[in-house]
């Protein structure tokens, strides 16, 4: 009996040797696939390592030498999306002494952006008492614009000027932004040019060009009587709405959005025949910017012009040339009502965003013309895609100004020779005006 225990106790202890070898076996395959793991993902995060840093100093090497060649309109600024709108703003943006009201912004100027500025700025060519400030034009949402000129000296020649002054809490990169948009623009008739700014130190200065009567509304407003009385007013106002088309045209080509295009930043110089459209403290470069999506959700503070604004900006943030044409609609109807807020009987922006979103819209100006009565409806037609563009605008006024120098009183003929004169003045315009650059649509 004992050999029989005795011999059978090696076969009880051959059993767990043979599994204990087989587990090693699996442990160690194991161990070596997890060795090759990390041995692959080290090689490739160092390969990556190795491609990060060198794009990273080939863009320093790029923005050094932008930085030392490139001009100003080269600069570059993050575009600022529109944003949540606010209440007052339609009524607050006033044309007498204002209240001020600070301008709050998300971003932030990036050290190379001020190194750029500072390059092209370093001693600031005046400051705020370097200048005489003569008489107020309009007080906007983030600066004031006044008549004035320098205490000593001219600006590049000019004796007299209009200067934008930002008030307390309007960053630089706002400004400069803003800057970068009207170099971009050049010179063109219908647009206010800028002569100089200084952007060193607060508060912010923009120079530009003189205008002899402040904005349109101001003058609509002050001149209503007499402009009632002129048999002539539908065509002084038509010729008024052709130039400000023009100027849009020529912001669309470049791919600018205004963004608040509105009567009270339109300027008269002479009316109807020079009329320039001013304020780009919203606009956009499209060519800067990745979407034209709304950040107003994030960036509840800024605030946009909400009874100029169309209805896609409400429902699906989005703003583009044909929220534009759509402001320029509400610019007619301001023009034929003389400065008149557009839909005079909402009081808060909760009631205008939901008659602009289901779809009502300002009455028909009482004495309109039909064919701008026609031009102001197409305007304002939903979807965004069937609203005309600036281009199409244009030839529809032109076709209007001719009609109105074909057609009138012949016991006049004194009336003849005064609207050939102006429509073929307004032909050469308007091919001063047009840029080499085709018509981009949306």
């Amino acid at each position: 009996m004992a050999s029989n225990n005795t011999g059978s106790v090696p076969k009880c202890s051959d059993a767990p040797l043979v599994f204990t070898g087989g587990l090693d076996l699996l442990t160690c395959l194991l161990i070596a696939a997890l060795c090759v793991t990390v041995l692959a993902s080290a090689l490739l995060g160092l390969l990556g390592l190795q491609k990060y840093r060198s794009l990273v100093q080939t863009l320093r090497e790029l923005r050094g030498s932008m930085l030392l060649q490139a001009p100003g309109h080269m600069l570059e600024h993050a575009a600022i999306l529109p944003a949540r709108p606010d209440p007052v703003l339609g009524e607050g943006e006033r044309e007498e002494p204002p209240h001020h009201i600070p301008l709050h912004h998300s971003s932030t100027l990036r050290f190379s952006g001020r190194r750029k500025w500072k390059v092209l700025q370093q001693d600031a060519p005046f400051t705020k008492s370097d200048l005489s400030l003569l008489q107020l034009i309009k007080a906007g949402k983030e600066g004031v614009f006044y008549q004035a000129r320098m205490t000593r000296g001219t600006c590049k020649g000019h004796n007299m000027f209009t200067c934008k002054i930002t008030k307390e809490g309007v960053r630089p990169k706002h400004v400069d932004t803003e800057v970068t948009i009207m170099r971009k623009l050049v010179h063109h008739k219908n647009i206010l040019q800028l002569l100089d700014w200084n952007t060193t130190q607060e508060p912010y200065i923009l120079i530009l060009e003189y205008v002899s009567y402040g904005t349109l509304r101001t003058f609509l407003q002050t001149n209503r009587v007499n402009l009632s009385a002129d048999q002539e007013l539908q065509s002084l106002l038509t010729i008024a709405s052709y130039h400000i088309a023009l100027a849009m045209q020529h912001l669309h080509a470049k791919m600018i959005l205004h963004c608040d295009l509105a009567l009270r930043n339109v300027m008269v110089s002479k009316f109807p025949w020079e009329v320039k459209v001013a304020e780009f403290g919203l606009a956009r470069d499209l060519t800067r910017m990745s979407s034209r999506r709304s950040s107003r959700w994030r960036n509840p503070r800024t605030r946009v012009p909400l009874r100029w604004y169309p209805p896609e900006y409400f429902k699906n943030n989005y703003y583009s040339f044909k929220g534009d044409v759509w402001a320029f609609g509400i610019v007619l109807w301001e023009m034929q009502t003389f400065g008149t807020l557009p839909y005079p009987d909402l009081e808060t922006s909760e009631a205008v965003m939901y008659h602009i979103c289901i779809g009502h819209k300002n009455t028909n100006p009482e004495g309109c013309r039909p064919e701008i009565l026609h031009i102001m409806r197409d305007c304002w037609q939903e979807p965004y895609t069937l609203r005309p563009s600036f281009t199409d605008i244009v030839h529809m006024l032109e076709d209007i100004m001719e009609n109105d120098a074909d057609y009138v009183d012949v016991e006049s003929p004194q009336l003849l020779v005064k609207d050939e004169a102006e429509y073929h003045e307004a032909k050469c315009l308007r091919a001063a005006s047009v840029t080499w650059e085709e018509h981009k649509p949306i």
